[in-house]
């Protein structure tokens, strides 16, 4: 623990998205949750507007909290009980506190898995805010530019921006390998995929029996997370990821969906959902979620797919490049409390995403790889189609719609679509 007069921001802290969210949420409430995949950075950022701190993956720190609590929430705020989950107990505690304090921004409170018990995590309603932080996008990470902003495509701005050599297809694989970890950043190429191997393996052999109080056969759990690797950025059901992970049977199918709910519960899968909206047509709406891992680098370590693997293999570079996008889209879109959904109907029209405010303003979103003018201009004419399908109610919410290239240039088509790759995206 300690106490100072200035926040407890580490040497070397990169400015993070999600940091506008917790300082509302500071300004509003009692205290504020940062929860997210471990490794994302959420304890730096915690810090960063942090001024003591009780660490709770120290047994010390968890001793005093069965033994003492208030001793934990004592100084100066606002405080950070980093990994609070290790003592659930504390939820209430801090619950209470903030009711008799009666003043917003005392404690933040970050944690790497929800606890089972979410009906004890609910009682913090009115007295505790969430923030959902997730891996750094390629623009918190310097390896995009900027220039196509996602709030100024919300407003109606067009964005001309010439490729950038330096970034070709071959660097988007290596960024898709070495995901968004900030440990990491400073690292080669190998050793920053050998933490992404670390990481799978505690996923493996602790996390997800840590989650939902089961330990399940290695093997098996690592069969799963090859299966969810290979469907990721798709609809694939529960009976599907069985047949691939080896099991059969309806307890088998119990079993992988409770692994599914604790790699949710650890943040380390997220369900991209299903799309409702008003259309013109009598189109049946697709309404699975779709599958991906919180960082695109887990499923290329799942897959053993390095960048040059990748390259020779496009399908599934393609593949891992949507998923990457999809992460990207969630980072930049959370300060304006937007979502990040997917569209297919019958007819086989489809939207890789669509980024949808409170407001029920959207952005629909395809993505391609290739740069190429018939790949932009099959995705145009998906997007263009979506348009004349919806209602004019939401045809008049549609904000931009967006196709989201690897390399290249970023344009706007006469038809109103713009282009941009991935490295020029940014909230």
């Amino acid at each position: 623990m300690s106490d100072t007069g200035r926040t407890l921001t580490m040497p070397g802290y990169l400015p993070r998205v999600v940091e506008d969210a917790i300082s509302g949420a500071l300004r509003r409430r009692g205290a504020v949750l940062v929860e997210g995949p471990r490794g994302c950075g959420k304890t730096w950022t915690a810090r960063h507007h942090a001024r003591s701190e009780a660490r709770l993956d120290d047994e010390g720190a968890q001793l005093v909290a069965a033994t003492d609590p208030g001793r934990l929430l004592d100084g100066e705020t606002p405080r950070l009980l980093d990994e609070w989950q290790n003592a659930p107990g504390l939820w209430n505690r801090v619950r209470r506190e903030c009711d008799d304090r009666a003043v917003p921004g005392q404690f933040i409170l970050t944690g790497s898995a929800s606890p089972p018990d979410d009906i004890t995590r609910h009682t913090g309603t009115g007295r505790i805010a969430r923030v959902t932080m997730r891996p750094m996008s390629l623009w918190e990470m310097g390896a995009s530019s900027g220039e196509v902003s996602l709030r100024g495509l919300f407003e109606g701005r067009s964005v001309s921006a010439l490729p950038r050599a330096e970034i070709g297809l071959g660097a988007v694989a290596s960024l898709i390998c070495k995901g968004g970890w900030p440990a990491s950043l400073g690292w080669d190429e190998e050793d920053a995929r050998q933490g992404v191997g670390d990481y799978v393996e505690e996923i493996v052999r602790a996390d997800i029996a840590a989650a939902n109080g089961v330990r399940h056969n290695p093997v098996f759990v690592r069969r799963l997370l090859r299966s969810v690797a290979r469907n990721v950025a798709t609809e694939a059901k529960v009976t599907k990821l069985a047949a691939e992970a080896g099991t059969d049977g309806a307890a088998s199918r119990n079993t992988v969906a409770a692994c599914l709910d604790a790699m949710r519960r650890i943040f380390v899968v997220e369900d991209q959902p299903a799309w409702s909206v008003q259309l013109r047509s009598r189109a049946t709406l697709r309404k699975s979620a779709k599958l991906h891992f919180v960082d695109p680098s887990l499923a290329a370590c799942l897959l053993r797919a390095s960048p040059s693997r990748l390259l020779g293999d496009i399908a599934t570079l393609g593949m891992l490049f949507e998923s990457l996008v999809v992460r990207d889209l969630r980072v930049h879109s959370a300060p304006m409390r937007a979502e990040v959904f997917h569209y297919r109907d019958d007819t086989g029209l489809e939207a890789d995403a669509i980024v949808e405010r409170d407001d029920g303003a959207w952005i629909a979103v395809e993505v391609k790889l290739s740069p190429a003018s018939h790949a932009v201009e099959s995705a145009a004419r998906s997007l263009l189609r979506l348009r004349r399908k919806t209602t004019p109610g939401r045809a008049a919410d549609l904000a931009a719609m967006l196709v989201v290239t690897s390399t290249g240039a970023a344009y706007r088509r006469p038809d109103g679509v713009q282009v941009a790759p991935i490295t020029a995206l940014a909230p």
